[in-house]
């Protein structure tokens, strides 16, 4: 938009056709005149800015605020390949394996194995992919069994920064910097990048990226960058009127059906992939090989309310399933077990109540069970009531 000033001058100075050109003044009046002008273009200029714009203002202007300082330092928490956001400070090994011990090695094994949910932090790298900064286990015609975070980690900024943002999964952000560093000082020692009594710190970061197993294995493929660069993979697949291939390429076993609750009740509603309803057996015919298809999680007719609590509901929603199986065990022992164990326990809902909100450790194992101060008081009643009455 062109300001009135700014078409005042442009008019000035092309006057319209057939104006009759002002007569010629004396320096000393010109000079006077030209003055009074630009003052009037001032003038004009600060009434139209303070003037109502009412009509040009778009509906969302109005929505929301600016965010302060201090909220924005709240987020602002990432930390950068080069180390800028990094957090002055410094962790030990030994510091970390504590913290690990107490708060990491439930989901991720003692030494970074992990368990059959999340896969594993260390192994796959040698002493010479330290050397040439590339994980040989990556390279085509590798049979390593899996790819861990160590073989594929590039930089320990993301290592430093996921750990500071994300972990632990059940409480996210409340490590100290001191335990960030610790925690992952402990994995790099794990992968034998650093020795057992280092300390990792601000200050001597930079020297242990020089040491990652994959520091030298990102890749850039300049053409992917170029309006008219070539992508890096070539579609061989049939788009069009392709034939349907009803072949089963992978299944669950038996007992591995409901072992995290219902699969079905667990997958978004859109996209083409429908999860199988595990509580059932497994279908005979493929879906779509003469029988009607499934329908989407979102379509299903829902059972008629018993007024009773939907437990199993309960169980995936609050991420118990990631640790315990129906009927096996994971992290930690399968609910049935559990139900067994404390079959004929006269205070069993008492008891199990309190171990679900309070946690503990060494009834089923060495693995401890943290505290789930968030579950809902009600929910973890309904909770140690189902396992109390057989975990069914």
């Amino acid at each position: 938009m062109t300001s009135p000033v700014a078409y005042s001058l442009r008019v000035n100075a092309s006057p319209l056709k057939g104006a009759k050109p002002a007569a010629r003044q004396s320096r000393f009046g010109g000079f006077l005149d030209s003055s009074r002008g630009i003052v009037a273009f001032a003038v004009a200029a600060m009434a139209f800015a303070a003037a109502p714009v009412s009509a040009q203002t778009k509906p969302w202007n109005d929505i929301g605020r600016y965010a302060t300082p201090a909220e924005v330092k709240a987020w602002d928490i990432d930390v950068r390949p080069d180390f800028k956001g990094l957090p002055k400070g410094a962790g030990s090994v030994a510091k970390g394996e504590e913290v690990w011990e107490a708060k990491c090695a439930s989901c991720h094994g003692s030494f970074g194995e992990s368990n059959e949910v999340f896969t594993p932090i260390v192994g796959g790298t040698t002493k010479a992919d330290i050397e040439r900064g590339r994980v040989k286990n990556l390279e085509e015609g590798s049979s390593f069994p899996q790819k861990t975070t160590m073989m594929k980690l590039a930089t320990v900024s993301t290592l430093w920064d996921y750990i500071n943002r994300a972990m632990p999964w059940n409480a996210p952000k409340t490590l100290t910097t001191e335990e960030v560093y610790g925690v992952t000082a402990y994995i790099l020692s794990l992968a034998e990048v650093v020795p057992t009594d280092f300390t990792l710190s601000d200050q001597n970061i930079a020297e242990v990226q020089k040491r990652l197993p994959n520091r030298n294995g990102m890749v850039f493929y300049e053409p992917l960058w170029k309006v008219n660069g070539k992508g890096d993979v070539k579609n061989v697949a049939c788009m069009k009127d392709c034939p349907v291939d009803a072949t089963i390429r992978s299944s669950l076993p038996d007992f591995a059906r409901d072992a995290h609750g219902n699969i079905q009740e667990q997958n978004r509603v859109i996209g083409p992939v429908r999860g199988a309803d595990t509580t059932k057996p497994a279908p005979k015919v493929l879906p779509g090989a003469g029988a009607q298809p499934a329908l989407p999680v979102a379509m299903v007719t829902p059972k008629a309310s018993t007024g009773a609590p939907d437990v199993k509901a309960m169980l995936n929603s609050n991420s118990c399933t990631a640790c315990h199986g129906m009927k096996n065990k994971i992290v930690g022992p399968g609910f049935n077990e559990i139900a067994a164990k404390q079959k004929g326990r006269a205070d069993a809902h008492a008891y199990l109540l309190g171990k679900i909100k309070a946690g503990g450790s060494g009834v089923y194992g060495a693995v401890p069970m943290p505290p789930q101060p968030d579950l809902k008081d009600a929910d973890a009643r309904a909770i140690a009531q189902w396992i109390a009455d057989g975990a069914r």
